[in-house]
This record gives C-alpha cells, structure tokens and sequence, in this order.
C-alpha cells in the first residue's frame, strides 16, 4: 500500500454529574418543554475582522430552533447568563488523562473560545481549555505522540434538519468531553484501528468516561506521500475504521495516478470519463 501516514482525534464525553460551566445533569432526554429560535448573525473580532465561514454560514439565512426543558438546561446554555466556575469534576479527570499520556500541563490553564457556525453552540462558540501538550503513549514498542488534550463542552444534539433550518436540542450541550489530539505517526489501517482502541481502552479504564453510542466520536486524519491531509469527521464504528482508510487511500492514489496522466498526456481531465 502507498506510504501512509494519519492521526485521530478522538472525542470522548465524560461522565460526569454536571455540566462544564452549569449544575444541569448531563443527561440526554426525548422530552422537551419549550423552543426558542434564532438566527447566525457575525460579529467583528476583537481584532476588527470578520470570520469568512461565519460570514458564508450567516448569507444562508437559516433559522436554528432549540429546543429544551429545566430538567437539563438553564440560562447557561441559552447563552442569556454568564458561565459558572468549570465543573472541578471534570477538570481533574482531564489532568489525570494528561498525566498519563505524559504531558506538559501548563500552569495556567485559560479558557478559550473556538468559533462555531452550524448553530450548534448558542453562543456561537465553543468553550475550550487546553490541559496538555506533547505527551506519548508507546503501543506496539513504538512511540505515538499525543500533541494535545483539551477539555471542552459538547455541542447541541441536532434532531432535525430542512432546507432552511436546523433543530438542535440543548440536552448535550456543555457535557464536559475531552479532545485527545494524536501526530501523524500511524502508518497503516491496521495500526490505526488498534491505535484508536487502545486510546479508548485507556479512557474506559479510568471509569469516568460515558459509555455508547455517540459519546465518543473519532475524526481521522489521512495522507499519503505527494497527497493532501484530508479529514474524515465522526467515525464511531471502530469495526470500519480500517476499511475507511484504505478506502481513502486507494481514492487518494487513484487521484495522484489521474493527475500525472493528465500532466502527461496534457489534456483537460473531462477528456478522461
């Protein structure tokens, strides 16, 4: 197989009692008493300039309807009251994971804003702590390093999607999950499937990480020599991730062998189908 290299991403909810920034559960729910509705409207940074992908997002003029209950959400999560103090909970469970990937924490731990614009973060934004840096694991006598840990809040779960609007539910936003950030030191689909399970295995062993479907979500990074870095969001099937990434490696090369037909032969592409 081409020459591989890929890294994951790996997002995992943690269980804890409440929330990262509010005394609401963290619990998921069916039921819903009210909605409020909004639309995405872009604002100048402190640096005088505008995001572009917000600025696209806000030219779709879509309606984001949330839904909710008191039982778990509050004004928090409707961005209408300031963040409490960070859930103490939740902050030494990602202090604890730091230290076992042997990583820096920095003494300072400040946090941080990541714009979002699919609407789901109220705010706008997602709340975010950078715990650790340049850390490893050894699986297989080999070295995969660890280049970040955050600790952050989940986003909305979205319920339902149409042409012109979106319909999140406030239940999973600001479940405390935490980012685990791997360099690109994987170098089959093999060894990437083990990877990602040894990673979760570390984490389900601390016994403070939620457990099924959708709490923990996966993101692959992939590239092969003379390709680009392509991301592949929200694997949860570790059953697949091999075949996903050999199915991206075949496409990447396939891509690669068109181009340097194209190049050689010095025809428009569209010649080719």
């Amino acid at each position: 197989m081409t020459s591989m290299k890929a890294g994951l991403e790996i997002h995992q909810q943690l269980n804890t009692q409440k929330k990262l920034f509010c005394p609401c559960p963290t619990i998921l729910s069916e039921n819903y008493s009210k909605e409020i509705v909004r639309k995405l409207k872009v604002s100048y940074s402190e640096l005088g300039e505008i995001d572009i992908a917000a600025l696209y997002e806000q030219s779709k003029n879509k309606i984001y309807i949330y839904q909710f209950d008191d039982s778990y959400s509050c004004l928090v999560e409707l961005d209408e009251e300031p963040p409490h103090l960070i859930n103490p909970e939740a902050l030494k469970i990602a202090i604890l994971l730091a230290e076992f990937f042997n990583m820096y924490i920095p003494s300072v731990l400040q946090v941080m804003r990541k714009i979002v614009v699919d609407g789901s973060n109220v705010s706008g934004f997602q709340r975010t702590l950078l715990v650790g840096l340049n850390g490893w694991i050894e699986y297989n006598n080999k070295k995969i390093s660890i280049q970040t840990l955050c600790l952050e809040e989940d986003a909305a779960r979205k319920i339902e999607e149409g042409e012109d609007y979106i319909k999140y539910r406030l239940d999973r936003l600001g479940i405390p999950l935490v980012e685990i950030a791997t360099g690109p030191d994987i170098n089959s689909p093999e060894e990437l499937k083990k990877v990602a399970e040894y990673i979760g295995l570390i984490l389900r062993l601390t016994g403070k990480v939620k457990r099924g479907l959708g709490t923990i979500r996966q993101d692959v990074n992939i590239s092969i020599e003379g390709g680009e870095k392509i991301e592949i969001k929200g694997v949860q099937n570790l059953d697949i991730m091999d075949k996903i990434a050999e199915y991206e490696v075949l496409r990447q090369r396939r891509l690669l062998e068109w181009q340097k037909l194209v190049k050689e032969r010095g025809i428009d592409g569209y010649e080719l189908e």
